[in-house]
């Protein structure tokens, strides 16, 4: 997965490792933590392989959060910005 911090313009790549469902964890361990501090707004990006077929019926799921990290709302369509 992919860290893009907006408070500081970090941006890396790690790992995940699986919280308890509803804790609102998120955290960064080992040398990832060194690129993000507690209270930075952050977008995780998370990536997956697929045939041309699957791709073309592919729907995202984009999930927000609140400053506690509890889920405010989900999407399954990307914002695009007007020109």
């Amino acid at each position: 997965m992919h860290i893009w911090d907006v408070t500081n313009g970090a941006r890396f790549s790690t790992y995940a490792i699986r919280a308890d469902e509803g804790s609102g964890i998120i955290s960064l361990n080992g040398g990832a933590a060194r690129h993000v501090q507690v209270g930075d707004l952050i977008i995780v990006a998370a990536f997956a392989s697929m045939s041309e077929a699957e791709a073309e019926t592919f729907k995202p799921n984009l999930v927000y959060v609140d400053g506690s990290n509890t889920i405010t709302h989900t999407n399954h369509s990307i914002p695009t910005q007007a020109a």
